[in-house]
């Protein structure tokens, strides 16, 4: 079975051609990182907008790179959220309009549960290795997202642990902000953090008791505090009338400030945290698999630290997507409607978006 998938939950435009749930036709993303670079994160009217443009040269250019037409696709799966309402609508409207004018039977995905797929995708070229097996433990970590998931089959989840406050990507978006390293903020923390020591600073750890839960609120805090001493005040000079742009600037430092100590250590409470909970959960559970997933799933510090967390667990094994398939794409929309699909969750004409939804729904 061949899937077209569309992606528009946030600020990339994707759309991908998977067939069989894992096979990985094609996968295209058009990124709007460079639009919204200016101000400091995404300006959900300007992706909504951006979207529109978008969607319609990415599927034709799914379709050729899968060397497919619209005639061979079995059905269509579309993010229908959580996300941006308006990028939400442009996927959502533009994959009913291609179904209905076609005939092809459509699916609306939970932008979460795509994520999690990730992990049953196999790259072009490369065969299918063996799928992942239930039940499994999942750690979803994105910009918006943080949760410990108990996965005992397709479409069946239990929620174990979420975070209280800011999720690790926000974490890691804010952090970037109050260091001056720009958006966005996960890659730039990683690339500053390499050359730093990640026991320089004695950032808090919220370990929240026997919990599952995770908080990252506090160390927001305590970065913002080690950083203040360096913060230059805003210049003077400044038009009045320049005020409303002003939080979009990067903040200005004096000389001597230790930024890749702080981003190393940043980093590192953040992965501390993420890792040590999952491996507990991991044992609690006596879960045979651990899958990582989301956009904070490509760090580097993360996937090693886990790694090890999980190889020291006995039993448990760590499966972690290809750096591709991490971040917001249309592949793992596909394969996440194709198990939907097997499992009768077709959509009907009147599929409506929703900014807010969690997972298992």
């Amino acid at each position: 079975m061949n899937v077209l998938g569309i992606e528009t939950s946030c600020d990339e435009t994707s759309a991908a051609v998977v067939r069989d749930g894992r096979d990985v036709r094609s996968n295209v993303v058009s990124s709007q990182i460079e639009l919204h670079r200016a101000h400091g994160g995404v300006v959900p009217e300007l992706a909504a907008r951006a979207q529109l443009t978008a969607i319609i040269p990415v599927v034709e250019a799914a379709l050729q790179l899968a060397e497919v037409g619209l005639e061979d696709i079995d059905a269509i799966a579309v993010t229908r959220g959580p996300g941006l309402a308006g990028s939400l609508l442009v996927g959502a409207n533009f994959a009913k309009t291609v179904a209905y004018a076609r005939s092809i039977p459509l699916v609306g995905v939970n932008h979460l549960e795509a994520h999690l797929y990730a992990n049953w995708l196999s790259p072009p070229g490369d065969e299918p290795g063996e799928q992942p097996a239930f039940p499994m433990l999942a750690l979803l970590v994105s910009g918006g997202h943080t949760e410990l998931l108990l996965m005992t089959g397709h479409g069946r989840y239990e929620q174990l642990g979420r975070t209280l406050d800011d999720a690790a990507g926000e974490a890691f978006d804010k952090g970037a902000r109050l260091l001056g390293l720009g958006y966005p903020g996960g890659p730039a923390i990683q690339q500053a953090a390499a050359g730093g020591d990640t026991a320089a600073f004695a950032l808090p750890r919220a370990w929240l008791g026997d919990s599952h839960d995770f908080s990252f609120s506090g160390l927001k805090t305590a970065l913002l505090r080690e950083v203040e001493p360096y913060r230059l005040p805003d210049e003077d000079d400044e038009p009045e009338d320049d005020a409303p742009f002003r939080k979009h600037r990067p903040p200005r430092f004096a000389e001597g400030m230790p930024v890749a100590d702080l981003a190393a250590s940043f980093q590192e409470a953040i992965v501390d945290v993420l890792a040590v909970k999952t491996a507990t959960a991991a044992r609690t559970f006596e879960t045979p698999q651990v899958v990582l997933a989301g956009g904070v799933a490509a760090n580097r510090a993360l996937r090693e630290r886990l790694t090890g967390e999980i190889e020291a667990t006995s039993g448990t094994m760590l499966r972690v997507p290809a750096l591709s398939y991490c971040t917001d794409n249309a592949a793992m929309v596909a394969a996440a409607g194709y198990y939907a699909l097997r499992r009768g969750a077709q959509s009907g004409w009147e599929l409506d978006v929703s900014s807010r939804l969690p997972v298992g729904r």
